[in-house]
């Protein structure tokens, strides 16, 4: 595999590839669960995208860079299975249309191809990780607690925190804060203008949403139809944005048998 500055947890070793590209603020190993479980049948790659967990920090965001920049793992002789949650659900989306020799299916979590006005949440997440005093920290507790006010939701707060790491006696984010931050409506967006010239992926495409998210919506339906016509979906019952973190086993049972299909 070619040294693209992106780290990559490798799983399993026989049978087709399946590459996990995760959301905003996550990492790889977000995937852990589901990929040993896929491991059994399958060779999973846990990529940590540019800008998060142990992956290079690049000057700016933009989705058909970050989906370039992921595509150099792979190679036309071997295509792969791609599943992407999130904002790594639009660099595998934008990445299935750019290079469709890469990608010989497509399962998309939880999001659509279309611009969200939804970045304030995410916002106030920047906001609080920024204002973080790290050099107070002694422990990572500090950091829980500090977080709390402004983060109020545990799972939120444990998943965001999952960024900071310790080095001797100092604190960083792992996570590239301020490109992040400074890009968030782009990250929200959908990149129309620069894809005007591809044509629709023509492989087969899975989209999985959390019945109590709104990402996926039928007004979002004639988007995901033009830019991917061989798509189903599968809504999972007592899930919201998090889908495979909520509901792992019947995600995990949705996703095999669309990658044994």
């Amino acid at each position: 595999m070619p040294d693209q500055d992106l780290h990559v947890t490798e799983l399993g070793e026989t049978g087709s590839t399946v590459v996990f590209c995760h959301g905003l603020f996550g990492q790889g190993r977000n995937w852990t669960q589901v990929g040993k479980e896929l491991a059994r049948e399958h060779r999973v790659l846990l990529v940590d995208m540019p800008n998060h967990g142990r992956s290079q920090w690049t000057d700016t965001v933009d989705y058909l860079d970050l989906a370039d920049r992921v595509s150099g793992l792979f190679s036309a002789d071997e295509p792969v299975a791609v599943v992407g949650h999130s904002m790594g659900g639009k660099i595998a989306m934008v990445l299935a249309l750019r290079r469709p020799e890469l990608v010989e299916r497509l399962c998309v979590v939880d999001v659509s191809p279309v611009t969200y006005d939804n970045t304030r949440e995410f916002a106030g997440y920047v906001d609080a990780m920024r204002g973080l005093d790290l050099a107070a920290l002694e422990r990572r507790g500090d950091a829980d607690e500090q977080l709390r006010d402004d983060v109020p939701n545990d799972t939120v707060r444990s998943f965001l925190l999952q960024n900071l790491r310790r080095d001797g006696d100092s604190w960083h984010w792992q996570v590239n804060l301020a490109v992040l931050g400074d890009e968030l409506s782009g990250l929200g967006g959908w990149p129309e203008e620069g894809l005007a010239d591809v044509s629709p992926y023509d492989g087969r495409v899975l989209w999985v949403g959390g019945d109590r998210s709104d990402y996926v919506r039928e007004e979002y339906a004639e988007a995901m139809g033009r830019w991917f016509p061989r798509n189903r979906r599968v809504t999972i019952k007592g899930a919201g944005h998090w889908v495979h973190s909520e509901q792992p086993e019947t995600f995990v049972a949705v996703v095999r048998r669309f990658l044994d299909e």
